[in-house]
């Protein structure tokens, strides 16, 4: 189907998810390498995060896309040498596809100007105790910091932020490019090793590209992952500087690679991928992570699903509007419902603090269709049970559908 140059919000939104992968059928049988391989190749790379209420965030896009699949398939692709992903700064930290690593050395490039403040400080002023650090790594390694520290000083007084003077150099030398991450411990501790021995030869053989290739091939990723989009948000994919952006925009647009279009509601000019796909229809069913590249971009978000979202982990319980965790609810090309999910896993249940209907969205459908993902999800987590939703506008309708 030629996708024409004004598109309704209906349209953008079709694109979109297509783009991100919610109009594939779902694998015949148990999903795998491969698949999990579409996926990245789609999405470029996979938001990490600590919060582990209900499984953590890069594990969730894969779920949404492809169903329950095995709990070490995520692992399998990201760790040895012949990885599919590695960890890096991308969108936040993320797992990244591995292709993409030269074309982020120009990040690794700026670790005195842009890492954090304590990890430059620590190089400024410790510079013989991050080569001794790098050193450990090259001759020890694989590492934690923990391994590392022995009697290195610890500050405790910084809730939250107390890394040690060993964290610091790991993680400065990490947004270096000098050590990377071997894999997560079981802690979800970064495992630091050499690039050489954790990633695959080839990429770490290959050539620095010239800069404005590496922003033309991160736009360019930006932009297949997201359909149709806006500057800013293709901007914002891998937090590209504004004047490297449109340049690249530009750059691509010439290659053919890009084409403007208008999108209806839209203040901003848009820019529609050469292979993105405009399906009749779309038939997910899927709860979708906080963190998924679906909806970085919460102005975004609400101009193409009119569904506005904050996270409210950070928020005093008392001033929470929706919950603690919430997950958007997919259900064909609309974000229908939001659900505040726990896993309890000590009690084999999934439990629901809050169920939420979207306006707009039919309680009875959308209570049926919420519960059997809910189940679903279950399943995969090794959760028994699903508990009743304890409040919210949809707990009624969901508790009977359910039951």
């Amino acid at each position: 189907m030629s996708i024409p140059d004004a598109l309704t919000l209906a349209q953008a939104r079709r694109i979109t998810l297509a783009a991100q992968g919610f109009a594939d059928p779902p694998p015949a049988g148990v999903p795998d390498a491969r698949h999990a391989r579409r996926v990245i190749g789609r999405l470029g790379q996979l938001q990490i995060d600590s919060v582990n209420i209900l499984a953590r965030a890069h594990y969730m896009p894969l779920y949404s896309r492809l169903g329950p699949y095995p709990h070490d398939l995520l692992t399998r692709v990201s760790t040895g040498p012949k990885r599919d992903l590695f960890e890096y700064w991308g969108h936040e930290a993320a797992l990244i596809d591995v292709r993409l690593q030269p074309h982020l050395r120009w990040r690794m490039a700026q670790a005195d100007e842009k890492a954090w403040g304590n990890m430059r400080r620590v190089v400024r002023e410790q510079p013989e105790l991050v080569a001794w650090i790098l050193e450990e790594v090259r001759d020890k390694g694989p590492l934690t910091a923990r391994q590392i520290e022995h009697d290195v000083p610890r500050e405790t007084s910084n809730w939250g932020w107390n890394w040690s003077v060993a964290k610091q150099a790991l993680e400065y030398l990490f947004w270096a490019g000098e050590v990377t991450a071997s894999h997560r411990n079981g802690q979800f501790e970064r495992v630091y090793d050499l690039p050489a021995r954790a990633l695959p030869r080839s990429v770490v053989e290959a050539p620095d590209p010239a800069l404005p290739d590496s922003y033309r091939a991160l736009v360019e990723v930006a932009a297949r992952a997201l359909g149709v989009a806006a500057e800013p948000e293709l901007r914002d994919y891998f937090r590209l500087p504004v004047e490297a952006t449109k340049p690249a925009i530009e750059a691509l647009v010439a290659e053919g690679v890009l084409r403007p279009v208008a999108v209806e509601g839209w203040k901003r000019p848009a820019w529609l991928h050469v292979d993105a796909r405009l399906p009749r229809w779309v038939r997910a069913s899927t709860l979708v992570s906080p963190f998924d590249p679906l909806i970085w971009e919460r102005g975004r978000t609400e101009r193409l699903f009119d569904f506005r979202y904050r996270l409210e982990i950070y928020t005093p319980a008392p001033k929470r509007v929706h919950g603690y965790y919430v997950l958007p609810f997919l259900h064909g090309d609309r974000l229908s419902a939001r659900v505040d999910l726990k896993a309890d896993r000590a009690a084999g249940v999934l439990r629901v603090p809050a169920a939420w209907r979207e306006p707009g969205a039919d309680p009875g459908e959308t209570a049926v269709a919420l519960a059997a993902e809910l189940r679903r999800m279950a399943g995969w987590l090794g959760l028994g049970e699903v508990a009743p939703p304890e409040r919210g506008d949809l707990a009624g309708e969901l508790a009977t559908a359910l039951t």
